[in-house]
């Protein structure tokens, strides 16, 4: 065990769980007000759900022996069985120089952000409960797996597919799945009729800024050491992102005209996403290109749901999918041995071979989630229901499902009680639907 890998990988941990309430203020921004409790809700929820399986059975099945390169042995550390304790030498169980109690926190908060991603395509219309048992069995059925096959052992991995941080199991797996519910679900009531701008843009900012701070962890933390393969990971992360910005506010200022906060932050994401499965496979100039292609093309891909009529409500598939195919994708051609010791790409004299193997993986995997999250959703959507009633989707998903809302008015700090003032009166009552 080395004490600095093993603190470095602490710290990386809290560092990945902070994405997730980070992605929740980024999200929670975009949506109208009367739904941002829900929004927020619903990636706090992943926490609490997909925590508690992978602590039971999820680590075993992404990281025991495996089954057929499909799947990790479910019971081999069921309920992180001989992972916990000391042995009767007193040893703690190691994962490479780290104790293996920390890779599985540190792996926890993977599997944690990569189902709450999935929330943004179907903001403003899911029950809770229903999306907390999609979140259950999604995790189980894709995740887990989709993980062993990338890092613990796979076919994926096994074929040679490179993914350093999650590319693939994370970034087109969650995207994948959320076109599938955006196509269960439906359009939200008054799509491409009524404007349904963010309501609070700094909120949006804010997120976007501890989404970057946190993917440091994410990707430096994905070293296992505090080295300079973890450096590497830094110094393109940071890159990568900043060319990101400026490629997707580019578009912006070619397009429409004038760059925005919302597309400062959108860029931010799409080059996260981008570098996440290359971070330590490229130099200075393939990150940057990573990051300024994901930019551009994630601008561009947001706007293929007006086109083919798919209500992805945060732009999960347009900057998650796309994101992190023309990162996985673009290994194949930037990668350098001069950084990784072992992959070269079609720019750097490899061939078209390692391209090839990126996009069998990627598309593998984005299949696999598309087709299992269709499923798992239309299972629930017909079970148990999974979209609120038209009235509660027009009155206010927050406080139908939560009993509470975002924002209170009035003297009274009451919503209700204001409106009924109103009411009373002679005006009409002011509800959150009418006003979005």
């Amino acid at each position: 065990m080395d004490s600095g890998d093993t603190a470095w990988l602490l710290i990386s941990a809290a560092l990945v769980l902070l994405m997730t309430p980070g992605l929740a203020l980024f999200y929670g921004g975009m949506v109208r007000s009367k739904s941002v409790l829900n929004m927020m809700m619903m990636c706090f929820g992943a926490i609490g759900v997909v925590g508690v399986l992978w602590l039971i059975y999820g680590y075993s099945i992404a990281y025991g022996d495996s089954l057929g390169y499909l799947l990790g042995d479910p019971g081999e550390f069921f309920g992180l069985s001989g992972l916990m304790g000391p042995d009767s030498a007193g040893e703690y169980a190691l994962e490479g120089t780290v104790p293996a109690s920390v890779d599985v926190a540190f792996q926890a908060m993977f599997a944690v952000i990569t189902v709450a991603l999935i929330a943004g395509a179907i903001a403003d219309r899911a029950r809770y409960g229903a999306w907390l048992l999609f979140a259950a069995v999604w995790a189980t059925l894709v995740y887990f797996p989709v993980a062993h096959w990338v890092w613990g052992g796979g076919w994926v991995e096994e074929i040679g597919t490179v993914d350093f941080a999650g590319g693939t199991a994370v970034h087109i797996n969650s995207g994948a799945a959320a076109l599938a519910l955006a196509v269960v679900l439906g359009r939200r009531k008054g799509w491409l009729k009524e404007p349904m701008k963010p309501h609070n843009l700094p909120l949006v900012m804010l997120g976007a800024a501890l989404l970057w701070f946190g993917w440091f962890g994410f990707n430096a933390g994905s070293a296992y050491a505090a080295d300079g393969v973890a450096g590497i990971a830094t110094v393109n992360t940071f890159g990568a992102t900043a060319a990101a910005m400026l490629g997707w506010l580019l578009i912006e200022r070619i397009r429409d005209g004038h760059p925005t906060s919302l597309g400062a932050a959108s860029g931010i994401v799409a080059g996260l996403v981008g570098i996440t499965p290359a971070a330590a496979h490229v130099d200075v100039w393939g990150g940057l290109a990573i990051g300024f292609v994901a930019g551009i093309l994630c601008a561009l891909a947001v706007g293929l749901k007006y086109k083919l009529g798919y209500d992805d409500s945060l732009d999960v598939v347009g900057i998650h999918m796309v994101g992190g195919l023309v990162g996985t994708a673009m290994i194949g051609l930037v990668a350098t041995e001069a950084i990784d010791g072992e992959n070269n790409g079609l720019f750097y004299g490899g061939g078209i071979e390692l391209f090839g193997l990126q996009l069998v993986g990627a598309i593998g995997v984005m299949i696999y989630s598309f087709v299992l999250a269709l499923i798992i959703g239309f299972a629930i959507q017909k079970t148990i229901g999974f979209r609120v009633s038209e009235d509660v989707e027009v009155g206010g998903i927050d406080e139908n499902e939560h009993a509470e809302v975002g924002y209170e008015f009035g003297p009274s700090g009451s919503r209700r009680v204001a409106a009924a003032t109103s009411a009373g009166a002679g005006a009409g009552p002011k509800t959150e639907g009418s006003k979005a």
